[in-house]
């Protein structure tokens, strides 16, 4: 029991308490929970929202009536069977087609002529608007089925053997766009925030000359620091649990929570080590927040070059389809987060309090 009591009066624990009470003052912060807990609490009905923006086509939007004209007309109409919600309407008359296009009778006219062997296609649609991505969306779809069918016609033209071209997949884009974005974002966001807010939290005190009041307590700076940084680190994996139960109470599973959540908070922990760091170099908020951003964002990029992004780890993870591959990059993440951390109590160690 009463190593219970010394455990709770930890000044680190009361450091990192008092932060976290503190967050409900940031109304920055707050609304970017509440967006996250509005997104990740009705995220069956978003899903079907922000899919028509990730992918237009997959949203019913009634039949788009397209204008074909030119030498390979015929090429289009053939295509345009094989598509939902598009009607092709003939014209072996360029300009009666232009002028039934400007008559408000089409949504859109293609011209496919023929280009020194090629089919060339001037497509028309309108400006702007909705509607507009809606309609270049299904013409799209529309070019990319002719594309596929010359490209098998002409096989046979070839001197050599082509890799052969892969089925069609009729896959759902509402599964892509909820493993591959929504729920990437809703697990980034918050080491994203507990990194801006621990940069805060250390650079105010400075700036407020409240540090020294702190370490009267009697606080060493590594106390307060080790406080602020398990302060911001907890919070983010225990938003990261938060949403992904909300994602399974609208139908969303999400595989593997525990590989997540450590690899949820190993980038937090880095990325408060970088904040927390930028903090104690600068003693400034406006410049640690800028850097602190411009590295992130940085750092970010870099992680392209890997063998495999953190944001197709989580999705891998999420759909219950990870690799050796995957589960290399978790403990990876978790090594390098342990080991920047390790260095960054060594630089803090190694500060001069008073300067601050």
């Amino acid at each position: 029991m009463s190593d219970e009591r010394s455990l709770l009066r930890d000044p680190r624990l009361i450091v990192a308490r008092r932060d976290i009470v503190s967050l409900k003052r940031e109304k920055t912060i707050v609304l970017a929970l509440l967006i996250q807990l509005f997104v990740a609490a009705f995220s069956s009905f978003l899903v079907v929202g922000l899919t028509s923006l990730y992918s237009p086509g997959s949203v019913a939007a009634g039949e788009i009536v397209v204008g074909v004209s030119g030498e390979h007309q015929d090429a289009l109409v053939d295509a345009a069977e094989d598509i939902e919600s598009v009607q092709p309407v003939r014209f072996d008359d360029v300009g009666e087609a232009r002028q039934s296009y400007r008559d408000g009778q089409l949504h859109a006219l293609v011209i496919a002529a023929d280009a020194n062997g090629r089919i060339g296609a001037e497509v028309v649609v309108p400006d702007g608007g909705i509607q507009t991505t809606l309609v270049v969306d299904r013409v799209r779809d529309l070019l990319e089925a002719v594309e596929r069918t010359e490209r098998i016609a002409r096989d046979s033209h070839l001197t050599r053997s082509t890799i052969p071209l892969p089925a069609e997949v009729d896959a759902s884009p509402y599964f892509g766009f909820t493993y591959t974005i929504l729920v990437p974002l809703l697990l980034f966001l918050p080491p994203f925030i507990s990194g801006s807010v621990a940069v805060d939290a250390l650079t105010e005190e400075i700036e407020r000359e409240t540090l020294e009041l702190l370490r009267v307590a009697p606080l060493s700076l590594l106390d307060i620091v080790d406080g602020k940084a398990l302060g911001m680190i907890l919070i983010a994996p225990v938003q990261a649990g938060m949403w992904i139960g909300l994602l399974s109470l609208n139908g969303i599973d999400v595989a593997n929570t525990v590989p997540l959540l450590v690899l949820v908070t190993a980038l937090t922990t880095a990325v408060v080590v970088l904040g927390l760091t930028l903090g104690l170099l600068t003693g400034r908020r406006r410049q640690a927040q800028l850097l602190y951003s411009v590295l992130v964002i940085v750092g970010f990029g870099v992680l392209l070059f890997l063998p495999e992004h953190p944001a197709t780890t989580v999705a891998k993870l999420a759909v219950d389809s990870a690799t050796r591959l995957t589960y290399l990059h978790v403990g990876g993440y978790a090594i390098g987060a342990v080991a920047a951390y390790l260095l960054a109590r060594r630089l803090v160690a190694r500060a001069d309090a008073e300067a601050l």
